[in-house]
């Protein structure tokens, strides 16, 4: 039987479960009305995106490269486009009208042109000739990476699986539940001209409350997880608008955002920009906010007397450890996610300062800055409900428990002296330091005000 890595949290009392089922529930019910109405219906919209040209999967059979004719003489200066590749391929068709015929393609050229040897699996386009429109010309699009594909998703979940067992099967439960929310709700819903904050914050929060739960169970320890996600989630909403508003973001940051203003006019693309900022933050949260309630509940657990202040300090210390490396990793996160455009502005002759305030690298610091704002906010506020809850619940437990129970206790003032009168040897009085040994003393009396810096 599979073993779990972390100690089971402690069953929570009744009166801090009914509060946080108080404080959940509406949460989610609410969660769930809003995706219900804002759910996309009658379809995805038309788009003008051009017919579809057919697709067919094949296999190269024979390459034969050929010397190019000479280039038409272009003014000095002009650009090299492609490499200079010349020559035919025979593909064998695999699927289609024209299955098991072999068709002749020119070999690709051009910039992110696909370079084949026999034996490759590559996709063909089949486009009309414009000049004769019963004759067509076959092309090489794009190799198959389906296969490749397959198996990297095969690996990817055995090794999951078989690192975190159960807790590694509910982490791919919870991937594809993201996943489907995303293609079903998110997506469509900002595509059908909702608003793209409105569905974010709400497909993020159905995220949120699916993933948790299913990876990390029905416990108060996930339901105060899920509380720092959502506060934090609103506060990177709020920040995010009043960064873009200040920077005047139009949402035309990227190639991509002109290319969809094409194809669908009607998307709201400063929207669509606050949208990617709460989507991209969801995912550091998650890891934030889990880890700093484990946090808390791991500290109660291994020093019960531990105050509800001593308890949000020392979490505190390992979040401020856990925001120093994650914040880098957000940075370069967004950092090679868009290393060609970087590239492109150091190849820019425009002073420094207009490059960083241009709206292509404006876009990428507004989102890295408030995406941080919002994750730092995440560690007080989780820690803070952590502790609560634990203090809470710990109480609750130790009342019901030595209240049948209660016995005299030692007086302070002479425990006090107890503890650091020195010995006299040779002595007529009793030895007082060795009337109540050291652990015992400590058992009956906690120190409620001693630092954890040397515990912890």
């Amino acid at each position: 039987m599979a073993a779990d890595h972390t100690h089971s949290a402690p069953s929570a009392p009744p009166r801090v479960r009914r509060i946080l089922i108080v404080t959940v529930v509406p949460l989610f019910v609410a969660t769930v009305l809003a995706a219900v109405l804002l759910w996309p219906r009658g379809g995805s919209p038309q788009t003008d995106g051009g017919a579809d040209v057919p697709r067919y999967p094949g296999t190269v059979t024979r390459v034969v490269s050929e010397p190019c004719p000479p280039a038409p003489s272009a003014p000095e200066g002009t650009p090299r486009v492609g490499d200079g590749r010349c020559g035919t391929v025979d593909v064998l068709v695999d699927d289609g009208p024209t299955a098991g015929q072999q068709v002749r393609t020119p070999v690709p050229d051009g910039p992110g042109a696909p370079r084949v040897e026999v034996g490759d699996e590559v996709i063909l386009v089949e486009l009309a000739d414009p000049t004769d429109p019963t004759t067509s010309n076959w092309n090489i699009a794009e190799h198959q990476r389906g296969t490749p594909m397959v198996w990297l998703a095969v690996i990817f979940a055995a090794a999951i699986v078989a690192f975190g067992r159960w807790r590694g099967l509910a982490a791919l439960a919870g991937l594809a539940a993201s996943f489907a929310i995303l293609l079903t709700f998110v997506l469509p819903g900002i595509s059908a001209g909702r608003s793209p904050l409105l569905v974010a914050v709400v497909g993020a929060a159905l995220i949120m409350f699916v993933v948790l739960y299913l990876t990390h169970g029905v416990t108060a320890q996930t339901s105060v997880a899920v509380l720092g996600t959502l506060g934090s989630l609103v506060l990177t909403g709020v920040l995010a608008t009043i960064a873009t508003a200040a920077t005047h973001l139009t949402g035309f940051g990227s190639e991509d955002a002109t290319t969809l203003s094409m194809f669908q006019g009607d998307v709201d693309l400063h929207g669509l920009l606050l949208a990617g900022i709460i989507i991209g933050s969801l995912g550091v949260l998650d890891d934030v906010t889990v880890t700093q309630a484990a946090t808390v509940t791991e500290l109660a657990n291994a020093n019960p007397g531990l105050t509800r202040l001593q308890l949000y300090r020392a979490a505190t210390r390992v979040g401020r450890a856990h925001i120093a490396s994650t914040v880098n990793t957000i940075v370069l996160a967004y950092a090679g996610a868009s290393l060609p455009l970087l590239l492109l502005l150091t190849a820019d002759a425009r002073p420094i300062g207009q490059i960083l305030t241009s709206e292509f690298l404006a876009q990428e610091i507004v989102r890295s800055a408030v995406a941080t704002l919002g994750l730092i906010a995440a560690v007080p506020l989780t820690t803070g409900l952590a502790a609560v809850v634990t203090a809470a619940g710990r109480s609750a437990a130790t009342a019901s428990t030595d209240a049948p129970a209660s016995r005299p206790q030692p007086d302070r003032r002479e425990a006090l002296a107890a503890l650091i009168s020195p010995r006299t040897a040779g002595s007529d009085e009793p030895d007082q330091t060795r009337a109540t040994p050291p652990s015992e003393a400590t058992d009956r009396w906690p120190e409620s005000n001693r630092s954890t810096d040397t515990a912890w």
